[in-house]
């Protein structure tokens, strides 16, 4: 670790002295759009708040607009146009070397005499996608660099929002409202796509680290609940992440050193002429060029290794449209091995098992291609035709006590392969209403192999084996009607068809709100929802009596859940809001154990990283859960911000027993409290040849213990081993002690005439408080511990942009 902070602190003062002959300046250019038509619109008016004298500009015959010789640091700008609502765009970042670019977005008047004022920086407690009606906030991408702990991944993020639980420092798992992390969906660039983190697994949608990088996303949106109905095959939640578009006049580069990767980035100009650019970020695990440097993460035998890239291409002037090209990809691999573990260390590993070595890789890649066709004013059609690979491998050795000779535990080698059509029609009726409709076609490919050791067979039992293909559909249609501009309505119906089964599902979608005495709202959504079963869950083998193998869960029906949800939205000061939503969720059809009675559900699936499932299911299972969330958030303003946080709820669940019990992930409650300050260096001088700031970020986080099942210890003569016996009937039961962590981010900015540099560090767990990871066992001595999650951690980060 002393070597990777060292390099940084060079890599930094390298560029440090950089001259720069006058005070550094930037460049604001963007274009204005209506929201629904995405048309541009010409004679938007656009004024650079705070400037002085006052400085303002009329968008040209294409809808843009351009600020040249702007100081660098935080800008604001207020855009008005005739009979649209104005909007107000607070403390955006300019740094030197970097153009700001800006999509601006303007909603109609319903009554075009009556002005109304939507201030963005407030707004962005809402979807971008505007028929959400609850349980949706969009986020910008700074947010994912400005918090403390987030690594610069949106899932960690994602974390601090009201409802979500991030209380595991290994994984960015995102449980929502007690719900599994398997229940979320992943979109990007308007298709729904594999796990994008890498060591995802198909059964969870967490990572250690994740693919998607902060560097290459636009604003993008975060749904937990009562989602539109353009998303479905999901029932806890959605992240719709778009990609952003490359300078398209201008060459800019980015390198980074931090805890997520060695990285670098460039984007420019393809054509001037046509406006047409490049975007394209490629990433190197930074444990593993460290780790062969000698430095010592905490992560004993196991070192992560991954790479990805990611790229986007944009032609928006052709005869037949615009059109973008997309990709991100990337592979990852690890050896937990305990063989290797040096027996006269003291400490714990924190990727260590008890008694095994364990192998993972995993790789993902998906691409595509998507056209937007304007007909006419207020029409717009968009096709995205995309293909996708997820390949995940996992190999368990169990190990003999004394000679730590390997017996084979488990095998897995799965590949998924997705083929995607994506068409979407959307249509402006009038200023009151517009009508979005769409459909996917999916083609289903797997190469499936899974074997587990049976003591009866002593040896591997293959579980599943199947090579083949299957296909699914999702046609959805969506409506919005505005009574006024302050009661607006939205309504939808989406399908699920699986050709694999011929099972079905349709789910209609409605949420309406209000927004009354200028400054409050109240809203309310419900959803049908539901989610195709883990994909080698409906080709599992079953072994019968005669000896053969059947597959006996094909025809398994889709998980489905209801949700209702109740929220109540108030701006106390112009920069100052609190939220609170109310909601209840049920959710049936569940699988569980078909041939036992016992405590297993699918609703506890991405628990933990075992393979008990059981080879027979049935969809008798049912749970609920229900809560409260309170926000109070302070945007940023003259450097200031703040975000607080609460949830408490309840996440139960019944299995093939019938006994109601507590889900994995009920952990009942959790908190999170952020502050951060920024403070310009030599603000009154104007004429200085650099521009610098300094910032802090804090976050504190409280929360309910992991869930587990108490157990009992024998020992086994024949085997020479202690076994670990599971009261099941008491599954989920017990918690870990509570989870409370403090992270501390300090940040420094400098804006040279042509570079901007910046250099963060980030200590994680700054009070080093001892929380629970799992509890390990050892085979050996027949001992229960519990393993602790990471202590403190010191996390350099330097980047450059020029």
């Amino acid at each position: 670790m002393k070597k990777f902070i060292a390099i940084l602190i060079l890599l930094f003062t390298q560029f440090f002295f950089v001259s720069a002959s006058s005070a550094p300046k930037g460049t604001i250019r963007g274009t204005v759009i209506d929201r629904i038509t995405k048309n541009t619109l010409p004679g938007a008016n656009v004024v650079l708040l705070n400037s002085s004298p006052v400085t303002g500009t009329s968008c040209n015959a294409e809808g843009k607009f351009r600020f040249e010789n702007v100081a660098v640091g935080r800008v604001s700008l207020k855009i008005t146009f005739m009979g649209y609502k104005d909007v107000i765009l607070n403390n955006l970042t300019l740094n030197t070397g970097k153009e700001l670019l800006l999509e601006i977005e303007m909603d109609e008047n319903v009554l075009t005499q009556k002005t109304v004022e939507i201030k963005a920086s407030i707004d962005k407690s809402n979807a971008l996608n505007k028929m959400a009606s609850v349980s949706a906030r969009s986020f910008t991408v700074e947010e994912t660099g400005r918090y403390a702990g987030s690594r610069n991944d949106v899932a960690r993020m994602a974390s601090n929002y009201a409802g979500i639980v991030g209380s595991n420092d290994a994984r960015n798992d995102i449980i929502i409202r007690g719900n599994s992390p398997s229940g979320l969906l992943w979109r990007l660039e308007g298709i729904d796509i594999p796990n994008p983190n890498h060591w995802g697994a198909s059964t969870a949608t967490g990572g250690p680290v994740c693919m998607l990088n902060n560097n290459l996303l636009s604003n993008s949106d975060f749904f937990t609940g009562a989602f539109p109905s353009e998303y479905g095959n999901a029932v806890s939640g959605v992240f719709d992440l778009k990609m952003r578009n490359g300078n398209n006049e201008k060459h800019e580069f980015l390198g980074q050193v931090g805890f997520n990767g060695f990285e670098i980035g460039a984007e420019g100009p393809i054509s001037k002429k046509d406006g047409s650019s490049y975007l394209i970020n490629g990433r190197y695990s930074t444990m593993e060029v460290m780790e062969k440097m000698g430095a010592d993460f905490g992560t004993g035998t196991g070192i992560p290794k991954y790479k990805d890239f990611a790229m986007k291409l944009n032609f928006p002037k052709t005869k037949l449209g615009s059109f973008s090209v997309f990709a991100l990809g990337g592979n990852s691999d690890i050896e937990i091995w305990d063989s290797r573990k040096d027996t006269s260390a003291e400490k714990v590993d924190f990727y260590g098992g008890e008694g095994f070595d364990l192998t993972n890789s995993a790789n993902m890649i998906v691409g595509g291609i998507t056209n937007t066709y304007f007909w006419g004013s207020n029409t717009y059609t968009k096709l995205t035709l995309s293909a996708a690979r997820h390949g995940f491998k996992t190999i368990v050795d169990s190990l003999t006590p004394g000679n730590q000779a390997k017996i084979a535990n488990y095998r897995n080698d799965f590949t998924e392969d997705y083929l995607t059509a994506s068409f979407l029609l959307n249509h402006k009726i009038s200023s009151r209403s517009y009508l979005k409709t769409g459909l996917f076609i999916k083609g289903l490919g797997f190469n499936l192999n899974e074997r587990i050791y049976f003591k009866a067979d002593n040896g591997l039992r293959t579980v599943t084996d199947f090579k083949g293909n299957t296909w699914m559909i999702q046609p959805y249609v969506q409506y919005q009607y505005k009574f006024t501009d302050d009661l607006i309505l939205n309504t939808g119906l989406h399908a699920v068809y699986f050709g694999l089964n011929q099972d079905y599902s349709i789910e209609p979608r409605a949420g309406l709100k209000w927004s009354f005495a200028g400054n409050q709202s109240l809203s309310l959504g419900y959803g049908m929802h539901s989610q195709l079963n883990s994909i080698s869950i409906y080709f599992r083998q079953t072994r019968m009596p005669d000896g053969s193998f059947k597959r006996l869960n094909e025809d398994l029906d889709m998980l489905k859940s209801q949700h209702i949800v109740l929220g109540y939205d108030r701006n106390l000061t112009e920069f100052v809001r609190i939220k609170s939503e109310i909601y209840y969720q049920y959710l049936n059809n569940a699988a569980v154990n078909g041939n036992a009675s016992d405590y297993y559900s699918i609703l506890n699936q991405g628990a933990n990283f075992g393979y008990s499932t059981p080879d027979t299911l049935k969809v008798s299972g049912t749970g609920h859960n229900y809560g409260v969330e309170l926000t109070l958030e302070h945007f940023l303003n003259k450097g200031l911000y703040y975000l607080v946080t609460a949830s408490l709820f309840e996440s139960k669940y019944k299995g093939s027993d019938n006994v109601e019990r507590n889900t994995a992930f009920n952990g009942n409650y959790v908190v999170n409290a952020l502050i951060g300050k920024e403070f310009v260096l030599g603000r009154k001088n104007e004429n200085a040849k650099a521009k610098t700031s300094i910032g802090f970020d804090i976050k504190t986080t409280f929360a309910g213990g992991q869930r587990y099942t108490p157990s009992s210890v024998s020992y086994d003569g024949i085997s020479g081993r202690y076994v670990q016996n599971f009261d099941e009937s008491k599954a989920y039961s017990l918690q870990y002690k509570d989870y409370s962590r403090t992270d501390f981010k300090l940040t420094y900015r400098r804006n040279g005439k042509r570079i901007t540099q910046e250099f963060a560090i980030d200590i994680q767990n700054l009070f080093n408080q001892e929380n629970v990871y799992a509890e390990k066992f050892n085979q050996k001595t027949g001992v229960k511990s519990f393993s602790n999650q990471m202590g403190i951690m010191v996390i350099p980060q330097y980047r450059i942009i020029f």
